[in-house]
């Protein structure tokens, strides 16, 4: 059986992943509450195995040793107790994280491996460079955006989507958390 694999990413309403100065969102754009933190939660269930490109999970670790308020949140905690693999051809030494493997080579074909291995769900947040030539190369099979009710045209930096490539979305399911962020699950095909 192949694992599945869900690239999950965080959104304004015009695509971007994050912001430069002077916005000043702060975590989940400002824009969290407590169904959305308990809906991430639950994605946690059952441990999915995390798969990080290198930059991502750097923001990770220096996000849980700096203890910012995201750090805090339960389905930060759950990731972070599940199985992670890291692709990247630039981490050495100990990782700041108690179940992760490094994963040198093709990105493309380590996923691959890891989705015909794997007996959980992959998930992958953020990671854009790594998620983008995997959605290129086929091999995603949900993708997940959570759209925070927010424009940074003036501030948004990192597309979320820039190095996907051209895609065709099947909608899967869709669901409005606190009253105004929607949640977008799309099933990706490659054009």
């Amino acid at each position: 059986m192949t694992a599945t694999y869900t690239v999950d990413l965080f959104s304004s309403l015009d695509g971007y992943g994050s912001y430069a100065p002077p916005g000043d969102w702060g975590g989940y754009f400002g824009k969290q509450g407590p169904e959305l933190l308990a809906h991430r939660e639950r994605l946690f269930d059952g441990g999915p195995r995390t798969v990080f490109g290198a930059t991502t999970f750097r923001q990770f670790v220096d996000m849980l040793r700096d203890e910012r308020p995201e750090a805090l949140d339960g389905w930060v905690a759950r990731m972070r107790s599940a199985p992670a693999t890291v692709v990247s051809s630039t981490l050495d030494g100990p990782q700041d994280w108690p179940d992760v493997t490094v994963e040198r080579g093709d990105a493309a074909e380590v996923v691959e491996r890891l989705k015909a291995e794997s007996d959980v769900p992959l998930r992958s947040h953020g990671s854009l460079s790594l998620n983008g030539s995997l959605l290129r190369a086929g091999l995603v099979d949900r993708l997940q955006v959570t759209v925070f009710p927010l424009v940074a045209a003036a501030t948004g930096t990192d597309p979320v989507l820039a190095a996907a490539g051209d895609l065709d979305l099947e909608l899967l399911e869709t669901r409005t958390l606190d009253g105004r962020t929607q949640e977008l699950v799309y099933r990706p095909h490659v054009r």
